[in-house]
């Protein structure tokens, strides 16, 4: 029997997805599903959530619920990961008022920046805690990591545990794709494409239609012609608080189509939120703080939401794009299939260092997960994920070295931070942001550091 134990299943949410989708596979549906949390009222809702599920669909699959983090790794074949250390209150406010005191506006933070930088402090060494216990409990697992930072988190553990098979998964190819295809007025299924780079800064390389004749034909040009006469983009159908406008302006500037939105790439560059600039905010509709926003109105609808749930009879299990199932399906049964994951370059992208984790297509089968090479790609979309490989690197460096002096030079790094702060003022902000996060950051982070140049 195949086990999937799901770290942080209190995502309800989430959790419905990625466990309804590997309900409706043959391969998956007796699986054995061992959910753990932290949060037993949360973890209890999804327990409840999942048993309705495995009952609408009749599935011989079984469950179990615990907040014991061995007891639901215990002889597990597929570990998903999906934590979000110190949550919204308190971490993330902590990561948007301190650095809004100095002048510093983001928009989710949770990747890039100072917030992302913070995110990785907090959510690295739990990690590092789960792989200690795979070690111990099922060594040859498959770790399934949907945490962020995508990058800093499986740069890290790459880096600390070698041995520990894992795959970081994200859906902003399949969002991006269908992002595209709305403004075009196209159906999804009728458009094929090659997507590289790093988690939230890849591009996509190629993104052709089929022809009747059977051939394919570039949309490049029917995307810029499009954005040059205003029909796109439309607006958008996964995040409506933000135009794409952000990332068609890259798109001219750059050459290449982005996988991430615009407000995530809005705060991973120095261009678009600028201090006194806010004639550029509502030029690119760029939305300041939209993700503590974001987190007020889950809260507030997830209580409508949980009263729903636990009183419907049935709950119907429909499939969603994200990859786990996919690739839980192709290991169990050998039947290849083809995932964007975030991986260890180890040469996939020439310019780029190895150790650096990169977002490329994977092919999948019994074997595992195996980065398909894809060589060279354009020199300006090298720099441009050169810029955000250098705050990740620094990041991982502070984790793996105990090292505090990285996360002051990582932030320092930052293109965002970088273009809005001296460097006195992001010593300082840095400094204040790990003592309001006390306990949610490790010990090592609070020790002596070298002060600023006078």
């Amino acid at each position: 029997m195949t086990k999937i134990a799901f770290i942080g299943a209190g995502s309800t949410i989430f959790m419905r997805h990625i466990i309804g989708d590997a309900l409706l596979k043959p391969s998956l549906n007796d699986a054995h599903i061992a959910l753990m949390d932290i949060d037993p009222m949360r973890l209890a809702e999804s327990e409840l959530v999942a048993r309705k599920m495995i009952d609408t669909l009749g599935a011989p699959a079984t469950l179990s619920a615990t907040t014991n983090r061995r007891q639901a790794l215990e002889g597990a074949d597929f570990v998903i990961v999906a934590i979000q250390v110190g949550g919204y209150d308190p971490c993330t406010i902590t990561d948007f008022e301190i650095p809004k005191k100095y002048g510093l506006r983001q928009t989710i933070a949770d990747t890039l920046g100072i917030g992302g930088i913070m995110r990785g402090l907090r959510t690295v060494p739990k990690l590092f805690e789960i792989c200690e216990d795979m070690r111990a409990v099922c060594p040859d697992a498959l770790m399934l990591q949907y945490a962020n930072p995508m990058a800093i988190n499986s740069w890290a553990m790459a880096e600390k545990y070698p041995d520990i098979k894992q795959v970081g998964l994200c859906h902003s190819v399949p969002n991006t794709v269908q992002e595209l295809t709305h403004d075009l007025e196209i159906p999804v299924d009728s458009v094929r494409y090659l997507v590289a780079g790093i988690n939230h800064v890849a591009f996509f390389l190629e993104f052709e239609q089929a022809t009747t004749d059977g051939g394919w034909r570039d949309l490049y040009p029917d995307l810029r012609a499009g954005y040059a006469a205003g029909r796109i983009p439309k607006p958008p159908l996964l995040m409506p608080r933000c135009p794409n406008l952000v990332r068609y302006d890259m798109m001219n500037r750059l050459g290449y189509f982005l996988t991430e939105s615009s407000e995530h790439f809005a705060e991973y560059s120095p261009w678009y939120i600028k201090r006194g600039r806010d004639d550029l905010i509502g030029k690119y509709q760029i939305p300041l703080d939209e993700y503590p926003k974001r987190c007020i109105e889950q809260i507030e609808d997830w209580k409508t939401t949980a009263e729903e749930l636990r009183n419907a009879e049935k709950i119907e299990v429909h499939e969603s794009n994200e990859f786990a199932a996919t690739i839980m399906n192709a290991v169990v049964t050998g039947e290849a299939a083809t995932i964007y994951g975030n991986v260890t370059n180890n040469g996939s992208i020439s310019g780029l260092p190895d150790a650096c984790c990169v977002e490329v297509p994977c092919v999948v089968d019994a074997n595992g997960v195996q980065p398909t090479q894809i060589g060279e790609m354009p020199p300006q979309l090298i720099a441009m994920m050169r810029t955000q490989i250098n705050v990740q690197e620094l990041t991982v460096a502070a984790v793996i070295e105990e090292n505090r002096e990285h996360i002051f030079q990582a932030a320092m790094f930052d293109p965002h931070t970088s273009a809005d702060l001296d460097l006195d003022q992001i010593w300082a902000m840095t400094d204040e942001m790990i003592t309001a996060h006390g306990d949610w950051l490790p010990d090592w982070t609070r020790g002596a550091h070298r002060e600023a140049a006078q």
